[in-house]
């Protein structure tokens, strides 16, 4: 039987734990800037992802993995003090997608601003292929209808 407030509220606080440690504790210099995006804890909240992100290019990204990963267990002994839980979850960071995913949408909207200015550009010219109103009017009708 599953808690999920309980590991919802477990996710909450070990993100809020593990960005409190990188920022106060953690002196590596291989650590960039890193944010704590998420944190998802499993039904028996035994495990523990943890989502980050890093600003910077892809070196930057991968020293910053590491010294995440060389940090685990004083990241883990921290989370296990402050949470007060009988077993402390083990923690996996993950490198969270969103910035590029993110920066994958704004490309197609760019592109697609772009293909609307480019339709629009050529309707700015355009007439109608037949006549501006193809509906014919209620006079239009009863002078058909007389014929």
């Amino acid at each position: 039987m599953t808690d999920t407030a309980r590991a919802r509220k477990l996710a909450d606080r070990i993100q809020v734990v593990v960005a409190e440690t990188l920022q106060r504790r953690i002196k590596d210099p291989r650590l960039g800037y890193v944010t704590i995006t998420d944190a998802r804890v499993t039904g028996d909240l035994r495990e523990a992802t943890v989502f980050y992100t890093v600003y910077g290019d892809e070196a930057e990204r991968q020293a910053s993995a590491v010294a995440l990963e060389s940090a685990k267990g004083i990241l883990r002994s921290e989370v296990g003090k402050q949470t007060g839980v009988r077993f402390t979850p083990t923690l996996t960071f993950v490198a969270d997608a969103l910035p590029d995913n993110a920066k994958n949408i704004d490309d197609l909207l760019d592109r697609a601003r772009l293909s609307d200015a480019a339709v629009r550009t050529a309707a700015a010219g355009a007439t109608y292929a037949g006549d501006a109103d193809p509906y014919k009017s209620p006079a239009e009708r009863d002078a058909d209808e007389d014929e």
